[in-house]
């Protein structure tokens, strides 16, 4: 970038909007990785939920099917 010793105050405006924009573009990168670390998270709890609740209503229906097929004792 060339210096203008004319116009130091123009100089800094565009270095500080320079470093504004870098500012500005690092929060928005920041921002979009954080968003898709905890979706995926997000995904990750919502497979293993899914998966703890499938096991536990496939396990119960094995217990009842067992109970099922047990003769009762005759009254």
């Amino acid at each position: 970038m060339l210096l203008n010793p004319f116009c130091p105050f123009t100089t800094a405006r565009v270095v500080a909007l320079r470093a504004t924009v870098l500012l500005l573009l690092t929060l928005l990168i920041k921002a979009k990785v954080r968003i898709t670390v905890f979706s995926a998270l997000g995904f990750l709890l919502l497979t293993l939920q899914t998966l703890l609740f499938l096991a536990l209503a496939g396990g119960a229906a094995a217990l009842y099917a067992t109970q099922q097929r047990r003769p009762s004792a005759a009254v």
